[in-house]
């Protein structure tokens, strides 16, 4: 037997009529709505907007709620506002009193969003998880000397605690969205950037005759060469040759373009361009006249100039080009510790690190779980001092009949944050332009997932990504956890959590 139903039967005001009456409370966005602290994230977003300047802003539920549905699904900044304005439960979870069709701002707003928020907004809001998860505040209270912790620790006979816990520290790089690159391309798209510049500046009455560019011609020398699958070192030097003498040319018809100026008449963004392309020429006839592979500061594309090369020697891209960051792993909870678009040594920032988890805690990590990078002599020294277990390959041979497996396996779970950021939360290829927007779009996904660790620790419920990519399943922590945030966080609007 077949059922059909013809389109022609598929009528929208008795739809609409249908589905918003009969809303399921257990929808995994309804269960997530209940579970989001949203006060205390809209209490720091706000601190990043001003109250007497602009006119009235997004409501930060609306927000805040955006960005979590963006990483969580993995969606672009068009399909999010897309799947907002068609989803009642997205809305319903973003806390609209109805469904409306309508979408709720602009897509381009979410540019604005990371440029006003910033690295240090997520930095204070994933603070803020910590102190609802009874990490932070647990440790103030030992550092300030608690009375009945003091009690407790007199009757046990022991002094406060000076060390606890385990700290997971490994780096990564995240990259971003650009194709992959070579100093032949680089020179054309710098040549064609002048030639754009050059059609910008030209004035026939102010300037008369327009130079020459010739670009007609370097295109079919770059194409003759781009386009061949092997290229002969001879061939390409040549290339490189021929194109630097079109951009130098380019460069100094500009030059004589804008001295009939008396202000520069070039947009900031078109400003931009001209600096990188004097940057790209200096770097590249160095590295031509040199006859070297590497340069300082080398610049890879012409729009996103503060990407750099970073070599990290995988087997699957042994150079990526994007952000480095070193991420710490507590308690399940991501740390953004450093993040540069500059290559450094990770290892040289781990008695910081260390440190910084003292400052933050009120004592230092009773183990400290590394890579081999993070393993020098010093660092195994520092840590000795401060009393610190290093879990690692130690130094010499190992003892007959030990091994060390199961020490490295210790860190596979800041190996799987990674990948978890990679995969699901659009890390594995950062989509955003600008340097403070690439910036946020990082610290935006690791927010999300210290949010779902959160949740995953007060509620059990299924939650899924993308269909067939991810299933995530919460499970419900001890009955002590959930009643420590409770009587610590009585005033946390939305958080409702049952005992078992």
């Amino acid at each position: 037997m077949v059922k059909y139903t013809s389109e022609k039967q598929l009528v929208i005001p008795g739809f609409e009529s249908g589905f918003i009456k009969n809303l399921n409370a257990e929808n995994r966005w309804v269960k997530l709505s209940r579970l989001i602290p949203w006060d205390e994230l809209a209490g720091q977003y706000i601190k990043a907007m001003r109250e007497d300047f602009g006119r009235p802003a997004t409501n930060p539920r609306i927000v805040i709620g955006s960005l979590i549905i963006k990483h969580l699904c993995g969606f672009s900044d068009e399909q999010t506002i897309e799947h907002i304005s068609e989803n009642v439960y997205m809305q319903y979870f973003l806390g609209y009193e109805g469904f409306n069709d309508k979408p709720p701002f602009d897509a381009t707003l979410f540019v604005r969003i990371r440029k006003r928020l910033g690295l240090e907004a997520f930095e204070e809001m994933n603070r803020r998880i910590l102190e609802l998860a009874g990490l932070i505040e647990t440790h103030k209270k030992e550092d300030d000397g608690d009375k009945s912790d003091s009690k407790t620790n007199k009757e046990a006979g022991s002094g406060p605690i000076t060390h606890k816990g385990r700290l997971l520290i490994d780096a990564t790089v995240c990259p971003q969205d650009i194709k992959y690159p070579t100093d032949l391309e680089l020179l054309s798209d710098a040549r064609k950037k002048s030639e754009e510049l050059i059609d910008m500046l030209y004035e026939k009455k102010r300037h008369g005759k327009k130079p020459r560019t010739d670009r007609n011609k370097a295109r079919e020398e770059f194409l003759k060469v781009a386009k061949k699958k092997i290229k002969g070192k001879k061939e390409v030097r040549k290339a490189l040759r021929r194109q630097l003498s079109y951009l130098r040319k380019n460069i100094n018809s500009i030059d004589g373009l804008l001295d009939s100026y008396e202000k520069i008449p070039l947009k900031q963004k078109n400003y931009k361009y001209l600096l990188v392309i004097r940057e790209v020429y200096r770097q590249q006839k160095e590295k031509y006249k040199s006859n070297s592979t590497r340069i300082p500061d080398r610049i890879v594309s012409i729009h996103q100039p503060h990407v750099r090369p970073m070599v990290r020697g995988k087997a699957s891209a042994k150079t990526e080009f994007g952000s480095k960051l070193t991420l710490s792993l507590i308690n399940g909870y991501s740390i953004l510790e450093k993040l540069s678009w500059d290559a450094y040594h990770e290892g040289r920032d781990l008695i910081e690190i260390v440190k910084g988890y003292k400052k933050a805690f009120g004592y230092y990590p009773k183990e400290v779980a590394v890579d081999k990078i993070f393993m020098g002599r010093e660092n195994r020294k520092s840590l000795k001092e401060l009393g610190i277990k290093l879990i690692g390959r130690p130094l010499g041979r190992p003892p007959k009949g030990e091994t060390f497996e199961d020490r490295a396996g210790i860190r596979n779970p800041v190996e799987g944050k990674f990948g978890q950021g990679k995969r699901a939360y659009r890390l594995g290829r950062v989509f955003a332009k600008l340097k403070d927007t690439s910036e946020s779009w990082i610290a935006a996904s690791f927010f999300v997932m210290n949010l779902l660790t959160l949740v995953k620790q007060c509620q059990h419920f299924w939650l899924y990504t993308k269909p067939g990519l991810l299933f995530i399943t919460f499970r419900l922590r001890a009955r002590m956890f959930i009643r420590n945030i409770l009587i610590k966080q009585p005033k946390i609007s939305g958080l409702v959590v049952s005992e078992p």
